[in-house]
């Protein structure tokens, strides 16, 4: 309820408000606020870990590391902070910091590339069957339930058995393992794109379903496709070191991380760094990306003060 208090003539009368029964720790403690603080802390712990695992990765080429695969018997097996060892050596004297960091840039460059081909085909066939309809979404739809239903891991297996474990291919077979995901968000998304005025102004104005759906509709559902984009960043870096760990990803000279892990497997109980820290990574990578992703999904936009607005 308001008041007005009495004014000069040609002045504008002053409002009063009565205030507000809403405190400052209510604001706080309201479910939104936890909300945001919940995202807030997801964004900056998802940062962290994922930025200590890509930076050190990314300059391992500058860095001043040992050769990963220079080999030196007399120092195998040497336990963390010795001998100018950061991470140890593993069984046969190799430096195993300059491992994991050679090894998680063969990782990450499968895992990234998999992830934009498995994006891209997913966005557009998802996009295609949520758009048209019809015997469009009929043969999309039923391929995609049909591969996902298929055992994951043992279809990677056979498909890397018949064309070799070479890094194109793995890197193609875990992308198409990939994009059902995408695809059937995609799809949910344009089906309700479709629906609304700005396509059928399209459609009245003449343009062309291709360039409705190319211009209009995917521009977007592109944002929300793209988090779960890179949300599959850390399944397709746990896939590839699945592989690895098997004896199905990049051979030598490559050290991805699923095959240090593999060949320290028989030393874990004298030598636990051997197996350890390359899980460390992964596990460091993994949780930053899903937080990174959660957190960004979560994000709501701010709303920008008008110019001029009363407070």
């Amino acid at each position: 309820m308001s008041t007005t208090t009495p004014s000069l003539a040609g002045t504008t009368p002053e409002r009063t408000t009565r205030p507000s029964g809403v405190t400052a720790h209510d604001l706080a403690t309201s479910g939104a606020a936890r909300q945001a603080r919940s995202t807030r802390i997801k964004l900056w712990i998802g940062s962290i870990c994922t930025l200590v695992v890509f930076i050190p990765i990314l300059l391992a080429q500058v860095l001043p590391l040992a050769d990963p695969n220079a080999q030196d018997l007399s120092q195998r097996r040497l336990a963390p902070l010795v001998a100018g060892h950061l991470f140890g050596t593993d069984q046969l004297g190799r430096d195993l910091l300059s491992r994991i960091l050679h090894g998680g840039q063969v990782s990450l460059t499968i895992g990234v590339l998999a992830v934009v081909v498995s994006g891209a085909i997913g966005i557009i066939l998802g996009a295609a069957a949520g758009f048209y309809g019809k015997w469009v979404d009929i043969v999309i739809s039923r391929v995609l339930e049909a591969q996902m239903s298929l055992p994951l891991l043992m279809m990677l297996l056979l498909v890397v058995a018949l064309f070799g474990p070479s890094i194109p291919v793995i890197t193609f077979v875990i992308a198409i393992a990939q994009w059902p995901e995408v695809a059937r968000l995609t799809r949910s998304l344009v089906l309700v794109e479709r629906e609304k005025p700005y396509v059928a102004a399209a459609r009245i104005l003449g343009l062309h379903k291709i360039q409705i759906l190319i211009r209009h509709v995917i521009p977007n559902v592109f944002k929300q496709a793209s988090l779960v984009v890179l949300l599959l960043l850390a399944q397709a870096v746990l896939l590839e070191s699945a592989l690895s760990f098997l004896g199905a990803g990049p051979q030598r000279p490559f050290a991805t991380w699923g095959r240090i892990i593999s060949d320290g497997q028989d030393y874990i109980t004298t030598s636990w760094w051997m197996v350890t820290l390359p899980g460390l990574m992964i596990a460091l990578l993994v949780i930053g990306v899903n937080l990174l992703g959660d957190g960004l999904r979560d994000r709501k936009p701010r709303t920008k003060r008008l110019k001029g607005a009363t407070r």
